[in-house]
């Protein structure tokens, strides 16, 4: 059996020098990783820093690392961290380390929760101090503009 031009185009079926032929799709792939390696494992690591209200006694870190442990969700369901999440804490700061993806903003959308319950949010804010930290701070209010308030 001969082929044309046009059905070997059509077809996706390639001649080989000898003029056999032969389909594309049945070549091995040439950069193909080996099969026997994994892929890494990789951890998400997360902190949270709580020093200056816990210093000054308006926070109970305990009280939010209890929280975390209730409310994280794992595979949609809360309190499922088993092996997957691992939530510590060290004096002021909270850690939570992840085997499986965990986002960042998840911590803050948690730790913005805890704070509304605990009617602490008008006080407290939540920021990013670097990459894997948030950090725990009051709010910035000036003298200023209390004063001119005040007049009005």
């Amino acid at each position: 059996m001969t082929l044309s031009a046009r059905d070997v185009a059509r077809c996706g079926i390639n001649k080989d020098r000898a003029g056999v032929a032969s389909s594309v799709l049945a070549r091995p792939a040439r950069n193909m990783a080996p099969k026997d390696k994994k892929p890494k494992k990789s951890t998400w690591k997360f902190n949270l820093d709580l020093t200056h209200p816990v210093e000054d006694g308006i926070f109970d870190s305990g009280n939010f690392e209890q929280f975390l442990r209730e409310k994280v969700k794992v595979n949609g369901k809360t309190g499922n961290l088993g092996n997957v999440v691992h939530i510590e804490r060290f004096k002021n700061k909270i850690t939570v380390v992840s085997e499986k993806q965990f986002s960042k903003r998840y911590l803050k959308y948690l730790t913005k929760k805890y704070l509304k319950k605990n009617n602490l949010r008008d006080w407290l804010r939540v920021v990013a101090s670097d990459k894997e930290t948030y950090e725990l701070r009051y709010f910035q209010i000036s003298q200023d503009e209390d004063e001119s308030e005040s007049e009005d």
